[in-house]
């Protein structure tokens, strides 16, 4: 898979004319979710390329990424007329062009699509890397391939729309790929949050995101099909995924919320298995709850919590596969843990 086509534009209309145009199709078409329909398709309605593009739109939120709302998104492609040599632009979040994502990649075996991601969690990891799906049986990404999109457009402009929570999810991803990464892009990360409350933090919130992207860029690009390094992207993940579950269940909460809530657990593991050290654990501990709270659980979701994690796709045999660090930027793959280890880092996670 070759390395994903990524443009960070500052021209919107021209970006896209230009990307559309690079794109020989029969028919456009273009997904958006029920709020992305309101607060961006207007922003691209009047475009040149975007004319006779025929709008299809599916529900928000995570909980309809599902299998009744991809099987919407084929019954529209093939009720007006695509083709596999069809376009569709997939405008929103992550829940957006992951499933458009999939859908594209799957009708008639293939169309192509282009990724214009509207959050800051699509636009720093949903978006990028290849991976599209749905969840499935009540699992995270269960269902899905990995193809890259043709393009991706990541312009910050769009984040004038988002609230402080949907901002704060994807600086969830941006501090994991901090992590992974060195200690002063770390450093980085846990010292520009208060950007978010400035009216013109968009500027410096660019330089941050085109960082993170290179980071999943030059992981993606070594290994594509995440045979291996491509799992250092996974920290916090695993845990993460199985609150992600557990709380859908009960009350959703945003998936970058879930991965802090999983790199409090996963680096708690890393402290204790590979030494991560405890000053970095207590720095970046701290941040997350200052930031993110806590999902709220006892020691009688444990089981359900540790048999979620049993059903990640990293998984080999019936041992739990985590990323864990040696250190910021020291990237352990393949570390298993056991069920009393996982249970201490549960109960780290309930008393920090």
């Amino acid at each position: 898979m070759e390395q994903q086509k990524v443009i960070f534009s500052d021209q919107l209309q021209s970006t896209i004319n230009q990307a559309i145009a690079d794109c020989p199709h029969d028919r456009l078409f273009v997904l958006t979710d029920e709020t992305t329909s309101r607060l961006c398709l207007p922003v691209i309605a009047g475009y040149e390329s975007m004319a006779g593009v025929y709008p299809i739109v599916i529900s928000a939120t995570d909980q309809h990424k599902n299998l009744e709302s991809l099987s919407h998104v084929w019954s529209e492609l093939q009720q007006h007329g695509a083709t596999r040599h069809s376009l569709l632009v997939n405008l929103g979040g992550g829940m957006v062009t992951d499933l458009g994502g999939f859908a594209a990649s799957t009708f008639k075996r293939g169309l192509h699509f282009i990724n214009i991601p509207t959050t800051l969690l699509a636009m720093v990891d949903a978006s990028v890397g290849g991976k599209t799906g749905i969840n499935f049986g009540g699992l995270k990404n269960e269902i899905g391939v990995f193809r890259n999109a043709d393009s991706v457009i990541l312009d910050t402009t769009f984040l004038k729309t988002l609230d402080r929570e949907n901002l704060l999810s994807g600086y969830a991803e941006m501090l994991k790929h901090a992590l992974i990464d060195c200690e002063d892009h770390w450093a980085e990360i846990l010292g520009n949050l208060e950007h978010l409350e400035c009216i013109d933090y968009l500027e410096k919130l660019t330089v941050l995101v085109a960082r993170s992207v290179a980071v999943k860029q030059r992981i993606v690009t070594e290994d594509p099909t995440e045979r291996g390094l491509r799992k250092a992207l996974n920290l916090g993940h695993t845990a993460g995924h199985a609150f992600e579950s557990l709380a859908l269940e009960r009350t959703p909460i945003l998936h970058g919320y879930a991965v802090a809530y999983g790199l409090v657990v996963e680096l708690y593991l890393s402290h204790m298995k590979t030494g991560f050290p405890a000053d970095r654990l207590r720095q970046t501990v701290q941040f997350i709850k200052q930031h993110y709270g806590r999902m709220t659980i006892t020691c009688d979701d444990y089981p359900q919590l540790l048999q979620l994690m049993r059903h990640d796709k990293k998984n080999v045999g019936a041992d739990i596969n985590f990323t864990l660090l040696g250190g910021i930027g020291d990237i352990r793959i393949n570390q298993t843990a056991t069920d009393d280890e996982i249970q201490e880092a549960l109960d780290f996670y309930r008393e920090y």
